[in-house]
């Protein structure tokens, strides 16, 4: 049998072939479908009853309410209102309503494992990715066939293997690496084609950290994002309920055909993404001291219990600055409860940030929470034009410890100068 990638292996497995090559059309077994308040029975309970079908297997369904709540007005309350009774109606039995983000409440749990093929109805599903999963987001219409079918077909991709050589500087995140790699490629550098993020950096990073880069691995264009499994991914599954989870499979073989880049982790610098792109990323160091009204932590890439302990270093024993405002959105109610009870939160508040609900909330321009006109540096994924709400607002993507250090000196800095 030829040497396969990761990516390859794992669609062979959905498929019930011994193995795969790029360019194939396989059709797949999906393991599960995961959607929210705004991707799912607001669109899918019409479609399904017009279909006359119901769902082809509820353990394997996952709603999440996220992105419209707390119902802040009467079209939020009716699409919540649609997903609860839905849910209710359906007897769904993973229902996580009010709890955080989907991308961070759902692997919380353990839903997503080595092996599994997966489908999300949000395009930030790659972070499935992290556990060696091959996980992806489809539109309405193609979640309609996943729940009444239980099947997909992919189109085989090729991979580009991303491979990080030696060990960030304290720091430095995951973000950063993001946003080097799309600054680089661009946001088409993907191709739509299966990313895998390998080497010794990679390796050193935590799950959460290895979360943010395959979710933004739809920032670059690709299908997915893989880490290949290791003893972090079956230590996390083990505290999450999960145990005895098999990885030896899962990895790409020496020798598997992939398009490969090399990069120095040791010299990476912070990195800031310009307005109105993530690809218009740089390093810190190229903004001098523009300066910021708002700083926002939030977001699946940016508000886990991780991030907030980041931003904490930065922010413990120092104020926001005059004329900035500091929002803090912990990306799950989990995440949060673990940051008071090590005083992560309280350092935040101490230092002046307004802390909002466990939501999508700004990122999705929910909540009216970012002013027009200022000058916004995020943790989030994206800063297109209206992306956070107001098309006048100006957002610079960053790492926790990026945005916590611009908050503190009012404009942007390197965050290492509040680390030594």
């Amino acid at each position: 049998m030829p040497a396969q990638t990761l990516a390859q292996k794992l669609l062979a497995a959905a498929s019930g072939r011994a193995s795969v090559a790029p360019g194939d059309i396989v059709t797949c077994r999906v393991d599960l479908a995961m959607f929210h308040d705004s991707s799912g029975p607001r669109r899918l309970k019409p479609m399904l009853e017009a279909l006359g079908t119901g769902i082809w297997d509820r353990d394997k369904v996952v709603l999440v309410m996220d992105h419209y709540v707390p119902e802040a007005d009467d079209e939020s309350r009716r699409i919540v209102r649609i997903a609860r009774e839905w849910a209710a109606e359906q007897a769904l039995p993973h229902v996580y309503d009010s709890m955080g983000i989907c991308h961070v409440v759902v692997p919380e749990h353990g839903h997503i494992r080595p092996g599994m093929l997966c489908v999300g109805g949000d395009s930030h599903s790659p972070t499935g990715g992290a556990f060696g999963a091959y996980m992806f987001g489809v539109g309405s219409t193609e979640m309609l066939g996943v729940v009444a079918s239980g099947e997909i077909w992919v189109r085989v991709p090729e991979t580009l293997m991303m491979q990080w050589d030696g060990v960030l500087s304290p720091g430095v995140t995951a973000k950063d690496m993001m946003l080097h790699m799309i600054g680089r490629f661009g946001m088409n550098g993907g191709r739509y084609q299966a990313m895998e993020f390998c080497g010794e950096a990679v390796r050193a990073l935590s799950m959460q950290e290895r979360m943010t880069l395959s979710n933004m691995s739809a920032e670059i264009g690709s299908q997915v994002g893989l880490v290949a499994p290791d003893e972090k991914t079956v230590a996390w599954l083990e505290a999450a309920g999960v145990p005895g989870v098999d990885i030896a499979p899962w990895h790409s073989d020496a020798g598997a055909c992939a398009e490969r880049y090399r990069f120095d982790a040791a010299s990476l610098a912070p990195h800031v993404a310009a307005p109105h792109s993530p690809a218009n990323s740089r390093p810190v160091g190229d903004y001098g001291r523009t300066a910021m009204q708002v700083a926002y932590i939030g977001a699946c890439t940016g508000a886990k219990l991780e991030d907030l302990r980041a931003a904490a270093r930065v922010l413990k024993g120092r104020r926001v600055a005059a004329g900035v405002s500091l929002m803090v959105a912990p990306a799950s109610a989990r995440d949060q409860r673990q940051a008071e009870s090590e005083g992560v939160m309280a350092a935040l508040v101490e230092a002046g940030a307004t802390v909002l609900p466990n939501s999508c909330g700004a990122c999705s321009g929910y909540g009216g929470s970012i002013p027009e006109g200022a000058n916004v540096i995020a943790t989030t994924a994206r800063n297109f034009k209206g992306r956070m709400g107001p098309r006048t607002a100006e957002v610079y993507l960053a790492s926790p410890y990026t945005v916590a250090a611009a908050a503190v000196a009012g404009h942007i800095v390197d965050p290492r100068e509040m680390l030594q």
